[in-house]
């Protein structure tokens, strides 16, 4: 079990950048594998990225090569860094624990990207 709070969402111009942050508490965070995912209203929910337990990473088409996920097991938290954002980044941004077949999920927020 694990409780997720994420923070760093917010308004950004094209071309921006934002850290988004996802605090882990309630289990053995450096356990889990974490993903970060998005989701814009009529749209299945995707995956954009993942960090194993030992910081193996992977990315969605979409976002590879300008986003960044990390984890500080340490601090119970994990990042994504997201650079030269484009207005079809604007979603809601969850952030996910894993393990086997327990599901965790934070509640969201919010990234818009202007034009």
């Amino acid at each position: 079990q694990v409780q997720l709070v994420e923070s760093g969402g917010g308004l950004v111009q094209a071309g921006g950048s934002l850290r988004l942050s996802c605090a882990a508490s309630g289990s053995i965070f450096s356990m889990y594998l974490m993903g970060w995912y998005r989701q814009a209203p009529g749209k299945q929910r995707e995956l954009v990225a993942t960090i194993t337990s030992g910081g193996r990473t992977g990315y969605a088409d979409a976002v590879k090569g300008r986003s960044t996920i990390s984890r500080d097991n340490a601090k119970n938290t994990v990042y994504l860094e997201m650079n030269s954002l484009k207005p079809e980044d604007t979603d809601v941004y969850y952030c996910k624990a894993y393990r086997l077949h327990s599901n965790y999920w934070g509640q969201g927020t919010q990234v818009t990207v202007s034009s």
